[in-house]
């Protein structure tokens, strides 16, 4: 029950903090240029916290995944959309609508998990 409970809080923490951050960053912040050195060891340095709490999301979420309203390749396609999604919010290298569609993608997988919850 309490590896439960620590999944959900990470899930929502990863829905309300990192998800929404993205889409703020996407909308209102800096567009960093891929080929500058700085730039690239500052969006280096501020993701890999990020990438670690998504890695450490989809390792419980596998593991738990028979007791979750998720399948494995949902699981799967939620990480990988949201690394692809950090990225572009930083770089902005992709239009907005296909922005949109990974942020409600992204979304809809962990509102089944958290809605699944209550």
């Amino acid at each position: 029950m309490v590896v439960m409970q620590q999944f959900m809080q990470l899930t929502n923490e990863v829905r309300n903090v990192i998800l929404e951050d993205c889409l703020n960053r996407y909308e209102h912040g800096k567009k960093f240029d891929r080929k500058n050195y700085d730039d690239f060891n500052q969006v280096k340095a501020e993701t890999l916290p990020l990438f670690e709490k998504i890695e450490k999301w989809e390792e419980e979420a596998q593991a738990i995944v028979h007791k979750i309203a998720i399948f494995p390749n949902q699981i799967q396609n939620t990480k990988d959309n949201l690394e692809i999604m950090i990225l572009h919010s930083y770089f902005h290298d992709v239009r907005k609508k296909r922005f949109m569609e990974l942020y409600q993608s992204v979304m809809y997988n962990l509102d089944l998990v958290i809605n699944d919850e209550k």
